[in-house]
């Protein structure tokens, strides 16, 4: 008789102990299955974050090379802007020449002094053709040497001033500053000291130096009103 007790109890363990490892089982099988779409989730999120930012990446290069492309446009019209106004110049200076130079004036002067005007003449030519085939390091030299020879000469203020634009050209704005400011000076009076306070004022702004530029400008207006010059201060300083 007391078997049975016993055995009926170790039945009841039994199924007790049964439930327990099907509900240990189920249990195990909700969270792994939880596991899953959560990682599933995170992993699309992932994906589309990736995918965003792999968008938002070629966008920011498209808008470079688009930016690039405009800088390179840009660079390009402001070398032309400057081929022109370097042409402007140096036609310019080729009609001043024409009218400095009186008529009659070779067929009285001396054999020797029509020498020396030729002479003169030849080396401006040759400087100012350095200077037009863009080798600025030449025509620098070239330009110094004339003034040298002839610091009186007819042409050594527009040598001086081409002096200067050659300076320039070679992004050397304290040379050509210098070389200017003998024309704003030495040769106050002539027509290419306006042109020279310009070149000034431009190097001044490119050295930071605005307060220095604006005053330049103001010395082409106040003391060359109504002349070409005068006009592109004006319009400068409205910038």
């Amino acid at each position: 008789m007391r078997r049975l007790p016993i055995a009926l109890l170790l039945l009841a363990l039994g199924v007790n102990f049964a439930q327990a490892g099907m509900f240990d089982d189920d249990e195990a099988r909700r969270q792994i299955a939880d596991l899953r779409i959560k990682t599933e989730a995170r992993s699309e999120q992932m994906a589309r974050a990736q995918l965003e930012l792999q968008t938002l990446i070629q966008r920011q290069a498209d808008e470079i090379a688009q930016l690039r492309g405009q800088i390179e446009t840009l660079g390009y019209e402001l070398e032309m802007a400057k081929k022109r106004q370097q042409d402007f110049y140096l036609d310019l200076d080729s009609r001043l020449r024409r009218f400095e130079t009186p008529a009659g004036a070779s067929a009285d002067a001396t054999p020797a002094a029509n020498a020396d005007a030729a002479s003169e003449e030849q080396e401006y030519e040759a400087a100012l053709g350095h200077f037009k085939a863009g080798r600025y390091k030449e025509a620098a030299a070239a330009f110094a040497a004339f003034v040298q020879h002839y610091p009186a000469g007819s042409l050594a203020p527009n040598a001086q001033y081409w002096l200067g634009n050659a300076w320039y050209a070679q992004r050397n704005c304290t040379k050509a500053i210098e070389a200017q400011s003998v024309v704003t000076t030495r040769y106050a009076e002539h027509p290419k000291a306006a042109d020279a306070w310009l070149a000034i004022a431009t190097c001044q702004r490119e050295l930071g130096n605005p307060t220095g530029a604006r005053r330049s400008l103001e010395t082409v207006i106040n003391g060359f009103p109504g002349t070409p010059a005068a006009e592109a201060a004006q319009q400068r300083l409205k910038k």
